[in-house]
């Protein structure tokens, strides 16, 4: 009996020693130390009294983060195959979700904003369509690799692009136009780096100026056209036509002033008052408190986070792998490209959250399920490595 327990604490202890051996630490230690300053700036927020949210505002970043870290761990040491072979299980399951906002379900998180994309469930409110971006990457991703060495014949990109079209047309129903062109970057990058040849890609960028113009003169309503037009006015917000559609940036572009170098501090006697600034333009607090020297430094953690996750990909035992990596790479890189360029008054506000900062249970766990999915990839890039589970 003794000698079965001594070879049991052997085999577990065996088993610790390669999960951490083969973890991706540095990936995982960058992500928790962002969400690590998300939680932070939302306890300075209410304790500062800056934002007039819920007192449990940073109580549920931190359960969020700690859920979402703790899942993260779990999935880096099971093989991401298994995930996958369980689309069947996880994809209608987001789809039905998603669809749960147009019923008595769907919710709209406070007036003023064109998407019902929320559903209110009593306790708390879910965002599906976060969840929804981890069910197409890897439904795509198991797409693009049941079809690599024929991806180039015709009804195999028709079937791709009806793939990548049912979310984006989703969400657009929904009236969020941010997460639509998540959704159809994350597609742009998977299927070109899958391979697609430049016979589909060139006739898509020679149509793309006529397309874009059908969108605007057709498709887009006036307020939508103001959120670009905005962008290019000496003085928008002394101009009537502009000054509600500009209100934010004007305010945020402010508050990216006042912390100059090395920011007011956590307990400073005032803050620029910035709409809804723990949500999209939690960028603009983080300048507040850290100035400058620590937008740098965020920019640089998310930088690195987005390149470890394509050097993850690079090393992948196969397609899969690295089809997974590229999507999630893209939507962490879009979400960071599009949050940060509306606080720069570059891009329109299209309400896109900065990944692992801004506030929100929904995107913070998905963030995290996503992060796990690229460890697992980095994890099992061995071929016949596994930690506790072998799908292959």
């Amino acid at each position: 009996a003794i000698k079965e327990i001594y070879y049991m604490i052997k085999t577990i202890f065996g088993a610790v020693v390669r999960y951490f051996r083969k973890l991706d630490k540095g990936l995982f230690i960058a992500v928790c130390g962002l969400s690590a300053l998300s939680v932070l700036m939302m306890y300075t927020l209410v304790t500062n009294g800056v934002t007039s949210k819920e007192t449990s505002m940073y109580k549920i970043q931190f359960i969020a983060s700690c859920m979402g870290a703790a899942i993260a761990l779990i999935m880096s040491g099971l093989d991401y195959h298994w995930f996958t072979k369980l689309w069947f299980l996880y994809a209608p399951l987001c789809l039905g979700l998603t669809m749960l906002t147009f019923t008595s379900l769907g919710y709209q998180p406070h007036e003023g904003v064109d998407d019902r994309a929320w559903i209110d469930l009593g306790f708390t409110t879910m965002q599906p369509s976060e969840f929804l971006k981890i069910a197409f990457i890897m439904t795509f991703a198991v797409h693009l690799d049941k079809v690599k060495d024929n991806i180039n014949h015709f009804l195999n990109v028709v079937l791709l692009c009806v793939h990548g079209a049912i979310p984006v047309l989703l969400v657009i129903l929904q009236g969020d136009d941010g997460t639509a062109i998540v959704f159809l970057m994350i597609f742009a990058f998977m299927i070109f780096a899958a391979g697609l040849s430049w016979k589909y890609i060139l006739p898509v960028l020679i149509a793309a100026p006529f397309g874009i113009w059908f969108i605007w003169e057709k498709v887009m309503q006036p307020h939508q056209k103001n959120r670009f037009l905005v962008l290019f006015q000496e003085d928008p917000i002394n101009d009537p036509q502009y000054s509600d559609i500009f209100y934010q940036q004007y305010w945020g572009r402010l508050a990216l002033g006042s912390g100059q170098l090395f920011g007011k501090g956590l307990h400073a006697d005032e803050y620029v008052p910035v709409p809804y600034v723990q949500n999209d333009f939690i960028f603009t607090f983080v300048a507040q408190c850290f100035g400058f020297i620590g937008c740098i430094a965020l920019v640089a953690v998310l930088a690195y986070v987005c390149l470890k996750i394509i050097a993850d990909g690079t090393i992948a035992k196969d397609e899969l792998g690295r089809n997974i990596c590229i999507g999630v790479f893209a939507m962490i890189f879009v979400h960071c490209i599009l949050n940060i360029g509306m606080v720069l008054v570059v891009m329109p506000v299209i309400g896109v959250p900065l990944p692992f900062i801004s506030q929100g249970g929904t995107s913070m766990i998905s963030m995290f399920i996503s992060i796990g999915l690229v460890m697992s990839v980095y994890s099992h890039s061995e071929k016949n490595y596994r930690v506790f589970y072998d799908a292959n």
